[in-house]
């Protein structure tokens, strides 16, 4: 991916906010969603333009968020946690074991998940409409993505 435009963002994003925009960008093109556990942030990319960005949530240390590149595998408006019983809204797949990105009620420092990456609502009603099956989710934990999709330092 070659990154053509990030999102003018003044300082560290903070917890419960976001930025969106698509004005000026394709309305088609490959999405790939990047997140960085070390920055507590994600990003996501149309057409190498930074359309959207966000503070998360993260696994806690004894359900650590997997590193490394995963593809959607299942989108899901209205979703309850097989395993916590917890609600997913707008719930996307990442692993067979039930990681994904969803909404989560609280985004916030003192928070964190059971392996999967939680966003604000209204974040993930934007993230939800644009994703598709199958599109690129890259986990790294202060890595930055270079040429040709390589994770890098």
């Amino acid at each position: 991916m070659v990154v053509k435009r990030v999102l003018p963002i003044d300082g560290p994003i903070r917890f419960g906010s976001y930025f969106w925009d698509t004005q000026g960008v394709p309305a088609d093109g490959p999405l790939v969603i990047t997140v960085d556990l070390e920055a507590q942030t994600l990003s996501v990319f149309r057409d190498g333009y930074e359309i959207g960005a966000t503070a998360i949530l993260y696994g806690a240390d004894s359900h650590p968020t997997p590193l490394g590149q995963h593809k959607i595998t299942q989108k899901k408006v209205h979703h309850i946690s097989n395993l916590y019983g917890a609600p997913m809204p707008y719930m996307m797949r990442l692993t067979n074991d039930g990681v994904a990105i969803h909404a989560s009620a609280k985004i916030d420092a003192r928070y964190a998940t059971h392996g999967c990456i939680g966003v604000p609502l209204a974040f993930a009603k934007l993230l939800f409409a644009q994703a598709r099956l199958g599109d690129r989710v890259i986990i790294t934990r202060g890595k930055r993505l270079g040429l040709g999709g390589a994770i890098t330092s």
